[in-house]
């Protein structure tokens, strides 16, 4: 028997796995699909590494994070500057000076503000949707430009049909600062994700193509505790109702072209252009490569047996998923982790700082 069944090879199998094993444990890794690795996978076609589930990049201001993937892999200086593509304008991302210049040929700061300032007064009292609320944060040319089209496309809704709650706050940078994320570590695994998943689960007995909850009556006895990363509805056989999760659908296209777009991520923001960005993969480690590859993401309406990608943040959803929790929590040697298990959005660091504190407490 062994001391711990993990199913799902994503990072928070992965690492869970990983520490387990370092503890002296036994641990059986089972994954549905023809490989490790989860959403971080990747493929590697003429040298590139393709992000095959979207683009994935690292960031953290967890230094201890940041060192702990640091020991199976070394990164990268890629830092995420992403444009947006708005009817044939391109916009800098995030927010910031760049942005501002482009969108009303303004120069300074006070300029940008008070701008802004005025844009917000449309909307009065306390937001009641999605809109209102992005209007009151960053004005109406920017909503209208960069976020309306996207996150409607996103969500599969209206903005004015979304709770406010999905955007709590939206960065706004009064400098020429084209870095996306605020975090001070930032960068992609040397030689792809891959190896940082490989390294994790070295030593580890994996079976791949096994779906669990399929095979449950196999292997509901070959551990002493199981460590469940699935979607937490489908692991109760979606007895209290499905909770909602958006899914994605991607193109990838080889190019005879060095660069495609001269950046890893163009985001399109109009509505009526039906994929939300195109990933130039080779950028991610300035590739040099004669070809290159792209990858244009579609969002998609979720249905059973495809891939959940990420919950639809809705009280309804999180009042249904905190019911499924409680049933959770009644499982005898189940612990659930992860972003489908807990129905949450992850950044790849907090699921790797998630991980580490759900195992070292069971040690």
């Amino acid at each position: 028997m062994y001391d711990y069944l993990v199913v799902g090879s994503g990072l928070f199998g992965a690492v869970f796995a990983h520490e387990a094993m370092q503890a002296g444990k036994t641990v059986l890794v089972l994954e549905r699909r023809d490989h490790v690795g989860g959403n971080v996978y990747c493929e590697t076609k003429d040298g590139i590494h393709i992000h095959k589930y979207g683009a994935h990049i690292f960031h953290t201001s967890y230094e201890d994070i940041w060192n702990y993937v640091n020991q199976f892999v070394k990164f990268n200086n890629f830092i995420n500057s992403p444009v947006a593509y708005y009817q044939g304008h391109l916009y800098n991302l995030p927010f910031n000076m760049n942005t501002f210049r482009e969108l009303w040929d303004i120069v300074t700061p006070a300029q940008a503000e008070a701008i802004i300032a005025v844009q917000r007064r449309s909307i009065t009292g306390t937001p009641k949707n999605l809109e209102e609320q992005a209007i009151s944060l960053v004005g109406t040319d920017i909503y209208m430009k960069l976020i309306k089209g996207y996150t409607e496309k996103q969500w599969g809704r209206s903005c004015s049909e979304l709770p406010a709650f999905i955007i709590k706050r939206l960065p706004v940078r009064y400098t020429f600062d084209n870095n996306y994320f605020n975090d001070r570590y930032q960068g992609i695994p040397i030689g792809g994700y891959n190896k940082l998943i490989e390294a994790l689960l070295a030593g580890v007995e994996v079976r791949t193509g096994v779906d669990y909850l399929k095979e449950r009556a196999l292997y509901r006895n070959v551990a002493k505790t199981i460590v469940y990363t699935g979607s937490i509805d489908e692991y109760f056989d979606y007895k209290l109702g499905q909770l909602e999760y958006r899914g994605l659908h991607f193109e990838t296209e080889r190019l005879e072209e060095v660069n495609h777009q001269g950046v890893a991520v163009v985001n399109y923001t109009e509505r009526d252009v039906p994929y939300t960005r195109i990933i130039e993969h080779k950028h991610f480690e300035s590739g040099t490569q004669p070809v290159t590859y792209i990858t244009r993401e579609y969002p998609a309406e979720w249905k059973r047996g495809e891939e959940a990608y990420y919950p639809v943040n809705s009280e309804q959803n999180q009042r249904l998923y905190q019911q499924y929790a409680i049933l959770g929590r009644q499982e005898q040697n189940v612990i659930f982790g992860g972003r489908l298990a807990e129905y949450k959005y992850y950044d790849m660091d907090d699921v790797i700082k998630s991980a580490l504190e759900c195992v070292h407490k069971r040690l």
